[in-house]
């Protein structure tokens, strides 16, 4: 009996070995995991990984994951100084961000989630800028505009004074903006009502007559009934126009950057791949446009080869602002 013995113990321990690996697995699948994951950033963004984080929480509860907003830039900067995992992002990564990023040694995987349509909102008692072009906004929003009042956009509007808001200077939806209307170099008129809160500039539009401000579309499809939205260069923001282009150049993808070291801990890891897995239905209740499926399918082999860098800034600094559907590889 004892050669039988011999030759069955392996066998025995084989067993237990792979009983002991289900046991594993099903209590990970279960929510066994365990530990923290920082998220700051996009007040763009946020709805979307805020959901996320929610419906994640439901499945891993013992993984504590907190979303803060502090705008694109004051995202990036505590992204590229290691000091969260994830940043939210409504433009890309700058060429600046990305030198602060290798001095502190963080590398970052760049996951595309979403679009988003930049919208110009008035008033809904301003009957007349049911329409405007990109040079309008630029007469409006620059500190070197000529337009003051809603006259001097049009000699048959209004003689009142344009009233402004836009979001922080640490936005990425701001950063957007200026880039598309006022230039690179370009600089923003002074008297603006700014905030970080993208509800307290749909208060400040939707409290005065002769206001006009901009934030991300979601925000505006939330609020359709107290704000109405422009068209700009005769086209309205809408899911079909922010998803086939035509909604230009207001249409944006929207990022989330994760640390390339964070993406190797199992709950930074699950995150991730719940976000891309529950992104196209999710995005869509958040009130933003999903990406069609082929990119998402681009952006998970990417997530799951570790690309790292991004395909959204030139080596010289430029950031690209076309939709990317067809040159995202």
């Amino acid at each position: 009996m004892k050669p039988l013995f011999t030759a069955l113990l392996p066998v025995r321990r084989l067993a237990a070995v792979l009983s002991t690996l289900a046991i594993a697995a099903t209590a990970l699948a279960l929510g066994d995991l365990k530990g923290n994951i920082r998220v700051d950033g996009s007040s763009t963004v946020f709805p979307i990984t805020e959901a996320v984080a929610e419906e994640f929480a439901a499945e891993q509860p013992n993984v504590n994951v907190t979303v803060g907003v502090s705008g694109t830039g004051g995202g990036f900067k505590r992204f590229c100084s290691g000091e969260i995992d994830i940043a939210d992002a409504s433009r890309p990564i700058r060429h600046s961000e990305m030198e602060l990023a290798a001095k502190h040694g963080v590398e970052f995987i760049e996951v595309p989630v979403a679009y988003d349509g930049l919208t110009i909102v008035v008033n809904k008692q301003n009957t007349w800028a049911s329409e405007l072009s990109v040079d309008n906004l630029k007469q409006i929003f620059s500190a070197q505009g000529t337009a003051r009042t809603w006259k001097d956009v049009n000699p048959s509007w209004p003689a009142e004074p344009i009233l402004a808001y836009s979001p922080g200077t640490d936005s990425g939806t701001f950063d957007y903006f200026k880039e598309v209307v006022l230039g690179k170099d370009g600089k923003a008129r002074s008297d603006m009502s700014v905030s970080e809160d993208d509800n307290a500039l749909v208060l400040g539009v939707s409290g005065n007559k002769y206001a006009i401000g901009f934030f991300g579309c979601a925000y505006y499809f939330e609020n359709a009934d107290k704000l109405t939205a422009v068209k700009v260069n005769g086209v309205a923001p809408s899911v079909e126009t922010i998803e086939n282009g035509t909604y230009a150049p207001f249409s944006r993808p929207l990022f989330i950057y994760v640390n390339a070291k964070a993406a190797a801990q199992p709950q930074v890891k699950a995150f991730v791949e719940f976000y891309l897995s529950h992104a196209a239905d999710l995005v869509g209740d958040v009130g933003y446009v999903k990406l069609p499926a082929a990119v998402y399918g681009k952006v998970s082999r990417n997530w799951a080869a570790g690309r790292l860098g991004t395909q959204f800034t030139t080596s010289d600094g430029t950031t690209i602002t076309t939709p990317f559907t067809a040159t995202y590889q």
